[in-house]
């Protein structure tokens, strides 16, 4: 017990809190509070950008990304299928048709396994592209 005045006012009364302590918790759930909004906020950004992604891809034709011709022959071999069929541009030279044709034959050939009626187109394109150019062998 206090024997005077000045020594009861000295002594703590309770549980002192100091103030580093404090500001040190407040600081922790101030910055926990913040990722809680913030992954709230990137959550809810993240879905409305997922929608949109799929939305645009929804519009785009059907194999844009693919590297091969979706879609059937034509009954008259065009230009255009023709390039196609063979892997090469309209306006190719005749040394790149003659080895887009080895090439394409060589993995559709119907000894190898491959069609009949593949082999068939791929030789009707490089006939189209023969005629087209004129003095090609």
């Amino acid at each position: 017990m206090p024997t005077t005045e000045v020594e009861a006012f000295e002594e703590p009364q309770g549980r002192e809190v100091k103030p580093r302590m404090a500001t040190g918790l407040i600081l922790a759930g101030l910055g926990i509070a913040v990722l809680g909004f913030g992954g709230r906020y990137a959550l809810r950004a993240g879905k409305m950008a997922s929608q949109t992604l799929n939305q645009t891809l929804g519009q785009l034709p059907e194999g844009a990304f693919s590297k091969y011709y979706r879609g059937g022959f034509e009954s008259k071999m065009s230009k255009r299928e023709a390039g196609l069929v063979l892997g090469v541009s309209p306006s190719a030279s005749r040394t790149k048709i003659k080895e887009a044709h080895k090439r394409v034959m060589l993995l559709n050939h119907p000894d190898r396994g491959g069609s009949p009626y593949l082999a068939a187109k791929i030789n009707e394109a490089k006939d189209y592209f023969d005629k087209a150019k004129p003095g090609s062998s």
